[in-house]
């Protein structure tokens, strides 16, 4: 009888601390780059839309801006919005009214499970976006806090500019 409890609570045990187990991916040097994916450079690399914006620092709050394109749009930048996995900024370009494009000008980048989930769940929400012309937009599935960081910055662009 003595061997059957502790081997249940060895097993319970053993059980608990695989269950608890976080992996770590490795750390990826430098901004993401994603290729295809276009929009305007920040401080990060030139073209890619993805990096860190100008003017703030990833653990920073950023403000809301706006500013005109030659195309007679509005940009507008919402705030940081900082998520358990690391920053997500936004800057929507507006057109009469419209929600014409969407730039990620930051994201978690931490490990390369962070950067594959950019990848990933940003094209969906930017075209989300586009769709439903408003922060009213389903999440990605398996990257919830990501999608959350996007909708909070997306929102708080358009209270500030739209």
């Amino acid at each position: 009888m003595r061997r059957v409890l502790f081997t249940l609570g060895g097993t319970i045990a053993g059980l608990v601390m695989l269950l608890s187990f976080k992996t770590h991916g490795a750390a990826v040097p430098g901004p993401a780059t994603a290729a295809g994916s276009t929009g305007a450079g920040s401080a990060g690399t030139a073209g890619t839309g993805r990096g860190t914006a100008a003017g703030t620092s990833p653990g920073q709050s950023g403000t809301a801006g706006g500013s005109a394109t030659a195309q007679g749009g509005q940009q507008i930048t919402g705030n940081v919005a900082n998520t358990a996995y690391g920053p997500v900024q936004v800057r929507v370009t507006v057109s009469n009214s419209k929600i014409v494009k969407v730039a990620i000008l930051e994201q978690p980048t931490s490990t390369a499970h962070d950067i594959q989930i950019g990848d990933y769940a940003f094209p969906k929400l930017e075209s989300e976006t586009l769709a439903a012309q408003s922060a009213r937009i389903d999440m990605v599935s398996g990257a919830t806090y990501t999608s959350r960081g996007y909708i909070q910055s997306l929102q708080s662009a358009l209270d500030n500019g739209v």
